[in-house]
């Protein structure tokens, strides 16, 4: 049998193109909103109500993790809809949201990402290899750790810096979790950051907009699940970004599980990174 720890040398990227382009032919084929509306009747782990959409896609990544635990390889899935599926070894996570941004997949709003990470240990840090396919604009960004970011196959610049305006503010911040309410509560820090705000929708397509420094930082105002930004959080680092999850004791020790435990906060420099922490969420 294979060995267990063969699993973090696995074609993962191979896997995520797969699960990518079946999630994209499966959206294709319910183009409306009142098709992708279907509900399952159940939650998923993070207590959201399940799409069948949701659900389609999540099948498809586990039938390619199916494929990986017949090869013999060995891990420990966690998904957004089923939680945590043993695969064998809870020393290889898989971190994985089959639409990150379901409300905005189920309108036809342009920004919903397959996310799937892979990580050797229990928390961001240890975050090996990053895919997230943003399904709207059709974008494929991937990193591994030490070997930098990729958007499309080309290699994020990890020089790319920040833009501010005439005022030293933040030229574009990246929002998430905008509930109004939340908005409004962190509305007086966001001010004296941000020229402009951007909500997306989704941690993972955000997190990625700061990779290639079209957001010029980015947080949410509410504490975040490692399945929305175990992905996107080690394609900002590879391509020369920062985070922070400001709640944790580390700056990287969120946990990989299902609970969340601390806003995430995104930048392109550290004097940005120390700002965007001091916003309330």
């Amino acid at each position: 049998m294979t060995s267990t720890r063969s699993a973090l040398d696995a074609d993962w990227l191979g896997l995520c193109r797969r699960a990518a382009s079946g999630i994209e032919r499966m959206l294709a084929s319910a183009p409306m909103t009142s098709e992708r509306a279907v509900e399952t009747g159940e939650r998923g782990s993070g207590g959201d109500r399940t799409l069948v959409i949701d659900r389609s896609a999540e099948d498809l990544v586990l039938a390619e993790l199916n494929g990986l635990r017949d090869e013999g390889h060995r891990f420990l899935a966690l998904s957004e809809e089923r939680g945590e599926i043993d695969y064998g070894d809870p020393g290889v996570r898989v971190i994985i949201d089959p639409i990150d941004g379901s409300l905005n997949a189920k309108r036809g709003i342009p920004h919903h990402a397959l996310s799937i990470a892979v990580a050797d240990g229990p928390t961001m840090a240890e975050v090996v290899f990053a895919f997230v396919y943003d399904l709207g604009p059709a974008e494929e960004w991937w990193a591994r750790r030490g070997q930098g970011a990729f958007l499309n196959g080309n290699r994020i610049n990890p020089d790319l810096g920040e833009r501010r305006g005439r005022d030293g503010r933040l030229e574009v911040l990246g929002i998430e979790s905008a509930d109004p309410r939340w908005i409004a509560a962190s509305i007086d820090a966001l001010v004296d950051n941000a020229y402009r705000l951007r909500a997306l929708g989704t941690i993972a397509a955000s997190l990625c907009q700061v990779a290639a420094a079209r957001f010029d930082g980015m947080v949410s105002l509410r504490r975040c699940r490692a399945v929305d930004a175990a992905a996107g959080q080690l394609i900002v680092r590879e391509a020369g970004g920062l985070i922070s999850f400001p709640d944790c004791r580390e700056p990287l020790g969120a946990p990989l599980d299902a609970d969340p435990h601390s806003p995430i906060v995104a930048a392109r420099s550290f004097e940005t990174l120390r700002a965007l922490e001091g916003i309330p969420a």
